[in-house]
């Protein structure tokens, strides 16, 4: 059985001043799960990424509860789904150059895996799980806020809908068709699902997003679509339209 690439980690968290005890634990969260299994590893990062999901969610609900004491429930709500959202993430992932430091399959490297929003977008919480785990929780709470609190505070000052709601109000005010919405995949154990929802304009697949509900899967789905200014531009085209 191969070991864990520690020297990787290193890299990683000199380049992005992140303190660390236990290298071992933060070269698990960027060990993809092809990786693993290529290398007989008996790990990978998927259970960081759970924890990681979870005190994530939690620092920026306990940031926009003592923050905006102004906003109702269902308003934090909506602004906590719109920063903990795979495109989000996925950004963030971009701004601590994460792609290059994790550990891919052979398959999944030619497949293009280095720069898959998902795939970016669940290190990041494996790294969150892992400062967490290793530094506490004022580290984790650090470090998330580093990277999220413009997008949070963004967020709060825009508008307070959802991105179902945004797509659909930008589509019909330029088309008299809509988008749909379709579950491609359901995978995990009744009490820890996971979901793979589509996002179609005249019957074109326009992205992809994952979540833990059917609703939150469709969400990060139309946030993609919201976030890919090319795809915005070229949706209307006569050529689409034809």
């Amino acid at each position: 059985m191969k070991a864990y690439d520690k020297h990787i980690a290193q890299a990683f968290l000199k380049e992005q001043s992140v303190p660390c005890k236990d290298f071992e634990l933060m070269a698990t969260a960027l060990t993809h799960p092809s990786y693993a299994q290529e290398s007989n590893l008996i790990t990978n990062n998927q259970r960081l990424e759970f924890l990681g999901d979870a005190v994530l969610s939690f620092v920026v609900a306990e940031y926009l509860y003592t923050r905006y004491p102004q906003q109702a429930e269902g308003e934090l709500t909506k602004i906590r789904a719109r920063v903990v959202c795979e495109p989000a993430l996925s950004q963030v992932a971009g701004q601590l150059n994460l792609g290059q430091y994790l550990l891919l399959g052979k398959g999944e490297e030619k497949s293009g895996g280095r720069n898959r929003p998902s795939i970016l977008a669940d290190a990041v919480e494996a790294v969150i799980g892992a400062v967490y785990l290793d530094q506490g929780y004022a580290a984790a709470r650090d470090f998330i806020l580093a990277h999220l609190e413009e997008a949070i505070q963004k967020s709060e000052a825009g508008d307070h809908y959802d991105y179902k709601s945004r797509l659909q109000e930008l589509v019909q005010g330029k088309s008299r068709d809509n988008v749909s919405y379709s579950i491609l995949e359901e995978t995990g154990p009744a009490h820890d699902r996971s979901f793979v929802a589509g996002v179609f304009y005249q019957d074109r697949l326009l992205a992809t997003g994952t979540g833990h509900s059917k609703k939150e899967a469709q969400q990060n789905a139309a946030c993609k679509v919201l976030n890919d200014e090319q795809l915005i531009n070229n949706l209307f085209s006569e050529k689409l339209n034809g």
